[in-house]
């Protein structure tokens, strides 16, 4: 069970982010987008949220190694 709790969580979210509207604009890029019209600024939204996911998926690695050394001890 504890093998496949990454795989559970990562359908979990693979599964879930067709549901759910995430804006990860800031507000100059929301004004931008504003300007731009829908599809271009649906596009925008999804190269930022892109952009985020590889630098927040480390970060999760790095931390997940770290908590499992720690819990070793």
């Amino acid at each position: 069970m504890r093998r496949l709790f990454p795989v559970y969580i990562f359908l979990f979210f693979l599964l879930t982010a067709g549901a759910v509207r995430v804006e990860a604009q800031c507000s100059i890029c929301t004004r931008t987008a504003q300007q731009l019209g829908e599809r271009p600024a649906r596009a925008l939204n999804k190269g930022i949220i892109y952009l985020a996911f590889a630098p927040l998926a480390i970060c999760g690695f790095v931390g997940y190694r770290w908590w499992k050394h720690n819990q070793a001890d």
